[in-house]
């Protein structure tokens, strides 16, 4: 039975989720409920032993007349990267034997009976989460501050001559311009994100594009009628223009055991143009 309220029952565990994080999960027991970590919430059972230490799982029925043994609510959280089979970790962890069939080692915090530790699972037990970096990779990049480009030249309260170079460019600075970076986490899993801006598109409203990669160079009266450098343009008609400037950041990031990758951010800016002829003086 599926069901939703504030989050979601599956099979008899609840998984709620902060954020676009969504792990996967199948489980099967109890529901109880566990907050671990900036990213996750899980509510999952772990079988307690019965009393009297014979190391199997309880049932949840009474024993001789005592109450029904009490769930203890875990997170498992799996290993990235997956420690060699030779190391103590991994030992430690399978009792020093070789695991019958396909699994991994987990993390396992169990706050009320003060677990943490690392135990080895088989593929298909529950109340197991996987944890996706790109998507804490994504976490990251949400939570960093990129803002639109400002633009200095052209200003949108100036007036410009159609046939004279414009030079364009844009204030810097780390949340214009980059580098940016944050970090998130989930259980065992980092990911760290740094983000730059690669390129500045400017579509100038007159049917064409100038790609500039930088903020542009700051006109300065001893430039007289020379163009930019780097990020300049010419406009032919007169009238106003809508201009739009496109900041493309990219986003490198790299997790915990040495998963990376790239993402792709955009934030745009928007201005009006106003081009005029230039007026010939008569002096005859």
């Amino acid at each position: 039975m599926l069901r939703r309220a504030g989050g979601a029952v599956l099979g008899g565990v609840l998984l709620a989720v902060a954020g676009p994080l969504a792990p996967t999960a199948s489980a099967a027991g109890g529901t109880v409920c566990d907050s671990s970590g900036l990213l996750v919430t899980v509510c999952a059972g772990d079988r307690a032993v019965r009393p009297g230490g014979d190391g199997k799982p309880a049932s949840g029925k009474p024993s001789g007349g005592g109450k029904p043994a009490k769930k203890v609510k875990c997170h498992y959280i799996r290993l990235t990267p997956q420690p060699s089979a030779d190391s103590m970790t991994y030992r430690v962890a399978t009792g020093g034997e070789t695991p019958k069939g396909p699994g991994a080692l987990y993390t396992v915090d169990c706050p009320e009976s003060s677990r943490v530790s690392v135990v080895w699972r088989a593929d298909g037990e529950d109340d197991v989460v996987t944890i996706d970096p790109e998507v804490l990779a994504r976490q990251a990049v949400d939570s960093m501050t990129l803002r639109p480009p400002k633009v200095a030249s052209p200003r949108a309260d100036g007036r410009y001559l159609i046939g004279m170079p414009m030079w364009m460019w844009v204030e810097p600075g780390e949340s214009r311009m980059g580098p940016v970076s944050a970090s998130a986490s989930a259980g065992s899993v980092t990911v760290t994100a740094t983000a730059r801006v690669d390129r500045l598109v400017w579509d100038m409203g007159d049917g064409t594009k100038v790609t500039c990669h930088g903020p542009g160079t700051r006109y300065t009266a001893d430039q007289g009628k020379a163009m930019s450098p780097d990020c300049g343009h010419r406009y032919e008609r007169p009238g106003e223009h809508q201009v739009t400037v496109t900041a493309h950041w990219d986003v490198e990031w790299t997790a915990t055991g040495g998963d990376g990758g790239t993402l792709a951010e955009i934030r745009t800016t928007e201005l009006v143009a106003d081009l005029h002829e230039g007026q010939v003086l008569n002096t005859r």
